[in-house]
């Protein structure tokens, strides 16, 4: 699976891991990317989302509608 958010896009980072020695080696940074099950009325289905923590709080709040209206928006199937 990979490590992108549907709604907001939100990506792998990447950068060095730093050893004691000073020594500088490659590491990447995930969101942390987790899969939720949504229930949409206006279908009669539900959905199964890839979405960040910050992403999930979100789409708690404004509801599943409106989160799925955001990811189709960005031109993301679900």
């Amino acid at each position: 699976m990979s490590a992108h958010c549907m709604p907001t896009g939100a990506a792998p980072g990447f950068g060095n891991r730093i050893s004691h020695s000073h020594r500088r080696t490659p590491r990447r940074f995930d969101p942390t990317v987790q899969r939720k099950r949504y229930w949409l009325p206006s279908e009669g289905r539900h959905v199964r989302l890839r979405l960040s923590a910050r992403s999930i709080r979100t789409a708690d709040a404004i509801g599943a509608e409106a989160a799925g209206a955001r990811i189709r928006a960005r031109g993301v199937r679900i």
